[in-house]
């Protein structure tokens, strides 16, 4: 049977995160002790179960191998150039940044609902109180939002209620020079008839005798 491709994520499983570290401990013990034998290598191995529990395999002696490396180390840091430690450097933050991110998507998918079959009582605890302090403060949020729109909401209704009386009080100026200007119209048009009402006489007749025709009234 061919086994499966294994992807390199965090077990959610508790039990089967549990199997796996056992399984793959002892097979690099196994392979430490192996090394140290097989090729006369001074091999030192420390191992830390994510309960905090210490397993260790040292070829020798495990303080002789750590103050070896720690020797090492600082003489390796003393000769290197400052670009390789920067990089070196650069390369640790990466790391503890990816580990941080593999972190915080575990905790997101624990709030949505997801991986949870792993988590104990106390942590199912802390997640519902981690909830349930999202929802107060996003209510709080919302009741703010709420305030803030009718806030905005009067401030238009006032306004449009000072537009609205100005556009009538320009109406009503309006109207009354509309109403002026028409009666000086009427009294201009009444004055003009006044002036135009002439009693004209028509005399049909030779000159001579234009002014002898007696006046009538």
């Amino acid at each position: 049977m061919v086994r499966g491709k294994t992807q390199m994520r965090r077990i959610e499983n508790a039990t089967s995160r549990q199997v796996t570290f056992s399984k793959r401990r002892n097979g690099l013990l196994k392979k430490a002790f192996e090394l140290s034998v097989l090729c006369d290598a001074e091999v030192a191995l420390i191992i830390f179960s994510p309960r905090g529990k210490l397993y260790e395999f040292a070829s020798s002696s495990m303080h002789d191998s750590i103050d070896r490396y720690q020797k090492y180390t600082k003489e390796i840091q003393a000769h290197k150039p400052p670009e390789e430690h920067n990089m070196q450097q650069l390369k640790h933050e990466a790391a503890c940044m990816m580990k941080k991110i593999e972190q915080l998507e575990a905790s997101k998918r624990k709030l949505l609902g997801e991986g949870l079959g792993a988590c104990t009582f106390e942590e199912l605890q802390q997640i519902e109180q981690q909830l349930e302090r999202s929802v107060g403060t996003i209510r709080a949020r919302k009741m703010q939002v709420y305030k803030q729109q009718i806030e905005q909401l009067k401030e238009k209704g006032k306004a449009l209620a000072a537009e609205n009386a100005m556009l009538c009080d320009k109406f009503e100026l309006q109207r009354q020079q509309r109403g002026s200007n028409e009666e000086r119209a009427i009294e201009q048009s009444t004055e003009i008839s006044e002036v135009s009402d002439v009693e004209t006489e028509l005399f049909i007749g030779p000159p001579e005798t234009r002014n002898k025709r007696p006046f009538q009234k």
